[in-house]
């Protein structure tokens, strides 16, 4: 019998994979604040695994890793052209058949068609080309899925918004039946738990939920909560925790909830407010990188991260410059879980 089984990302992992920024993707008016996030990003991630980095431009990221601490034998780059640099949403989703890593290449078309994606879409094709991913084998399947859209346990429920994967612009001919069997086809789920609130200002992927809810260990949910009634996302967050209050687990109790504080307002220099969430933290072996913001409740956000998993090193990263292409920490990586680096 074949099994399918989609690990949570606080299992066992090989490494993690981003894109570097450059100078023909939006990140130009900004390009050197952004590269010095992902330079911290890569360093602090190489303490704890593998470090993938597409580019055409290996130096330049050399370059700024030297003014990082690092473990430069641990990070690799190749040579290889990007769109933009959204790897959650065009990097290989990983799920184990038969016990052994398979690497889902779905299809991405830049959220819905928002955005040009013809270079990203193959980056995963290029990097097993480049045997990266010699020791997994990789899968095209047919079906339009960002990695940032979908939650797992790691034990068959998976976690998606309505806003998203429901939404016509991804799997036009697909109900919303269909995908849950696509779901279960490729990702091995047994059941799905739908949002059908919560929103950021400022998310052009339609509500990924790695921006909103985040399964963690023991049966506990971590979400970005509202507590300011005269902001615009008052209502919809509150209905959200609503929804995440009455989800049940497989054995029918509920879930434990660790809600998330709201930072302040942020904004672009054309004052479009930005999307601010401690929720697209980044799970690594051993640690935890957290999107901090200047904000005062970055302090608690890393205390309440650090209670959903326990034993993990909590590491801030100044995501201030993430926000401004409106998205974060979690929404520029995707983790390679054990057995898929050659």
């Amino acid at each position: 019998m074949n099994t399918i089984r989609f690990p949570a990302e606080w299992e066992e992992q090989d490494g993690v994979l981003l894109a570097w920024p450059h100078a023909d993707t939006d990140w130009k008016p900004y390009l050197t604040r952004a590269q010095e996030t992902f330079a911290r990003i890569i360093a602090e991630a190489s303490h704890h695994g593998r470090v993938i980095v597409a580019t055409a431009t290996p130096a330049e990221v050399s370059h700024f890793l030297q003014h990082t601490h690092a473990l430069i034998d641990r990070v690799q780059c190749y040579s290889i052209s990007s769109n933009d640099t959204w790897a959650r949403d065009f990097g290989p989703i990983t799920v184990y058949e038969n016990h052994r890593p398979v690497l889902l290449d779905c299809q991405f078309n830049g959220w819905g068609g928002k955005f040009n994606a013809s270079l990203d879409n193959v980056i995963s094709k290029k990097l097993k080309e480049h045997g990266v991913f010699e020791a997994a084998q990789l899968r095209h399947v047919p079906l339009i899925l960002e990695g940032g859209s979908i939650e797992t346990d790691g034990q068959g429920t998976l976690l998606t918004t309505s806003s998203c994967n429901a939404n016509l612009n991804r799997n036009i001919h697909m109900s919303r039946l269909d995908t849950e069997l696509a779901f279960t086809q490729f990702l091995g789920a047994t059941r799905v738990l739908w949002l059908e609130h919560g929103f950021l200002t400022g998310d052009d992927t339609d509500g990924h939920v790695d921006m909103l809810a985040r399964f963690a260990p023991h049966d506990t949910l971590v979400y970005q909560a509202c507590d300011n009634i005269d902001d615009e996302h008052y209502t919809e967050l509150l209905a959200m925790a609503d929804e995440l209050r009455n989800m049940r687990t497989v054995s029918g109790n509920p879930y434990h909830l660790i809600p998330l504080p709201w930072p302040s307002p942020q904004y672009d220099a054309e004052q479009h407010r930005l999307p601010v969430s401690y929720a697209n933290y980044l799970i690594l072996n051993g640690a935890v990188l957290v999107p901090i913001y200047n904000d005062p409740c970055d302090s608690l956000a890393l205390t309440l991260i650090g209670k959903a998993y326990p034993g993990r090193k909590i590491i801030g990263i100044d995501c201030t410059a993430l926000i401004l292409q409106h998205g974060s920490l979690h929404c520029v990586t995707m983790q390679l879980p054990k057995g898929v680096l050659s």
